[in-house]
């Protein structure tokens, strides 16, 4: 007879889940299809309580697009860094302790920083970099929101963190770069809770696709649409309430009034769950929202779905729903409006 004692990783995986301390969310072994890629993730990656991570999934080594982008921002710094002698070969290996963000803002944004070349320890590595990204945010112009990296997710090597940084670096001092567009990989969120490893899968962009751009253009057209045709705002309203009622309606509900219907966060998250293939557990929000920071709560969570599955790449204020503002709450259901027009009921 076979025994686990024969097949070490099956042991040590037995042993992980069969503690009282971890447990595991059966959906994390859908990530992993060999049993190795499974056991290096999670040596490499220790979970404290309360903490949550978002990764690349392993799997992403067969995106060819994925593959293009690092090869042309490997091929972009090391033409830029020529000069300074850097040559780069990992994104991951080769940029987490500062020194080519250093030369790379040095080079692009004309900015001397007084941090030392080389930093030896992590202690000096993260004082480095806290100061390397502080001046790169600046430069960038964003908001703290729109930052998808930070000095531990660089530091750690997190590629996904990595990607986005050199992205916006490459698309602010040299937009003319051929940026292969559409590049989105499959993520995987890790959260230690007090039950264990609960898991969230996801598709996100990195760089903007078709419909990205389409989606960003809504802004100007509900502002043409509010000023310029507002005889023909009610045919709209008409065309979304007829869409959202074709999928909640397998709910059992009805959407009639869309200014005050959409503002608790209620129905924007069922809707997202119908359409998207969410199971929203009822831990996760308010189902009778009671006051207004329960019903922006709702919001921020459907509006962090939307982001993370791709579908929202602009700017929503989320006191502007909860307020029943039209126009807003119209262009968050064209984001779904747009790529579910078409699905069968």
């Amino acid at each position: 007879m076979y025994s686990l004692l024969m097949f070490p990783f099956l042991f040590i995986f037995y042993q992980f889940t069969r503690s009282e301390k971890y447990t595991m969310d059966p959906d994390i072994l859908n990530v992993f299809t060999q049993p190795a890629a499974l056991n290096q993730f999670l040596v490499e990656n220790v979970f404290t309580p309360g903490e949550k991570k978002k990764l690349i999934k392993p799997t992403a080594s067969n995106n060819p697009k994925l593959e293009e982008l690092k090869l042309l921002l490997i091929d972009w710094i090391n033409t830029t860094l020529k000069q300074e002698h850097i040559v780069v070969k990992s994104l991951e290996e080769d940029l987490y302790d500062g020194l080519v963000l250093h030369h790379l803002l040095e080079k692009l944004g004309s900015l001397k920083l007084d941090v030392d070349k080389i930093a030896l320890t992590e202690k000096k590595q993260r004082q480095k970099l806290s100061v390397i990204l502080e001046a790169m945010d600046k430069c960038l112009q964003l908001d703290e929101s729109q930052l998808k990296w930070s000095v531990e997710s660089i530091l750690t090597k997190d590629l996904l963190s990595t990607l986005h940084l050199l992205v916006a670096i490459a698309k602010h001092f040299q937009p003319s770069l051929a940026i292969p567009p559409n590049v989105q990989v499959e993520t995987i969120t890790v959260e230690n809770t007090s039950k264990g490893l609960k898991t969230t899968s996801a598709v996100e962009y990195i760089t903007g696709s078709k419909e990205n751009l389409e989606e960003q253009s809504t802004d100007d057209a509900f502002d043409e649409l509010f000023s310029r045709a507002p005889d023909r705002l009610d045919d709209v309203k008409k065309v979304f309430l007829q869409f959202v009622n074709q999928h909640v309606g397998k709910l059992g509900l009805n959407v009639k009034d869309m200014e005050s219907q959409f503002a608790d966060g209620v129905l924007l998250l069922l809707l997202i769950g119908q359409l998207e293939g969410y199971f929203l557990n009822l831990r996760d929000f308010f189902l009778i929202p009671a006051s207004t920071t329960e019903m922006l709560h709702n919001v921020n969570l459907a509006l962090d779905l939307l982001t993370d599955g791709g579908l929202l790449n602009f700017s929503v204020n989320s006191e502007d729903i909860v307020k029943g503002d039209m126009k807003s709450t119209m262009r968050i259901l064209y984001c779904l409006y747009s790529k579910y027009k078409t699905k069968e009921t």
